[in-house]
């Protein structure tokens, strides 16, 4: 197992492995992978009090046009004695193969065969019962809520950051549109839409960016704007939003950070350094509620659509509150995973 690590490309602490996976879309491209990256906590020196999370297990996912490269929040969770992994889910990022549409999947459920191989080298890797903390942002705050519905007893407490768990533009529009996609993708899955992203969050995160929390990323696997849109994976996120309106069971604790504020991206002011110009975040903590029986809700003020890249005081805020609601819910007893 150990030799199938190979050093990440986000240096000294990080490794990644790929991971093979079966094709899904016919007509599309080759054999998908997927890539599981890992930072592991250093280990405990002699007479050092054990730390709060050694049991515990993080798997993230990231979200639409994305991949990982947030070092710091792996390093949040390490310095606390968590194991972290994050997922680069097929034809996205380090998964992304030549000849692949990026980002393209004809229905969400098809990662469950990533989250299930990552779950399973998390588990081969493991000596001790381990808890699991699913960690996903954006469009991977979806497909992780969804994969813990269908996964009952699984994981021990849930974070979201900026979930994308209802359309921009309201559950009527996602109605009328939804027999749209669902015909568009019998007859032709790969066409596109408009691409409504005018570069404006690109540019409020530079704005923001902070030279004491650096960060870079791969241009070509995280595209400004961003990637462009296919009618068949539109119509996977419209059934996905369907399904948590009618309401998700998930049984472990749930926490949606959000922003405070959200404004639709028109044009370019320097108020859209302080909010969310990706979602409507009121529509999503409505929708967040119906995830399962024990939900919280944090607002940050001043956050970006990536909470944890937003200015300084918002990220600070951002890992209080995250740190406050980790260490209330996994102070509780191990409750290993199936």
């Amino acid at each position: 197992m150990e030799a199938r690590w190979q050093p990440d490309i986000l240096g000294d602490g990080y490794e990644q492995q790929t991971i093979p996976l079966r094709s899904e879309v016919e007509g599309v491209d080759g054999a998908p992978v997927a890539t599981l990256i890992r930072h592991l906590p250093r280990r405990r020196r002699l007479f050092q009090k054990r730390r709060m999370f050694e049991d515990v297990d993080v798997l993230y996912v990231h979200g639409w046009s994305d991949y990982f490269f947030q070092r710091r929040l792996a390093e949040y969770w390490a310095s606390r004695g968590a194991r972290f992994y994050a997922l680069d889910l097929r034809r996205y990022g380090r998964s992304l193969r030549k000849g692949q549409v990026l980002g393209h999947v004809a229905d969400l459920a098809a990662y469950d065969e990533e989250i299930g191989a990552a779950l399973d080298i998390m588990k081969e890797e493991a000596d001790d019962p381990r808890r699991l903390v699913l960690f996903g942002h954006s469009t991977g705050g979806l497909v992780l809520s969804l994969w813990a519905d269908r996964n009952p007893g699984r994981a021990t407490a849930i974070m979201l950051n900026s979930p994308w768990l209802e359309l921009q533009f309201g559950r009527r529009t996602r109605h009328a549109i939804a027999p749209l996609t669902e015909l568009g993708t019998k007859l032709d899955p790969l066409a596109t839409g408009p691409n409504i992203d005018l570069g404006f969050y690109a540019r409020a995160q530079q704005e923001v960016y902070d030279e004491e929390d650096p960060y870079e990323y791969d241009e070509q696997w995280r595209p400004n704007p961003s990637a462009t849109v296919h009618v068949a994976w539109l119509n996977a996120i419209l059934a996905g939003h369907a399904k948590v309106e009618e309401g998700l069971a998930i049984d472990a604790p749930v926490c949606a950070l959000l922003s405070a504020r959200s404004i639709a991206p028109v044009r370019w002011s320097e108020e859209l350094t302080r909010v969310d110009s990706v979602l409507n975040v009121d529509r999503v903590a409505r929708a967040a509620l119906k995830l399962g029986a024990s939900v919280t809700i944090e607002r940050i003020d001043g956050a970006l659509h990536d909470i944890f890249l937003s200015r300084r005081e918002a990220r600070t805020e951002a890992y209080s509150r995250m740190d406050r609601w980790a260490q209330g819910v996994l102070t509780q007893r191990i409750r290993p995973r199936g």
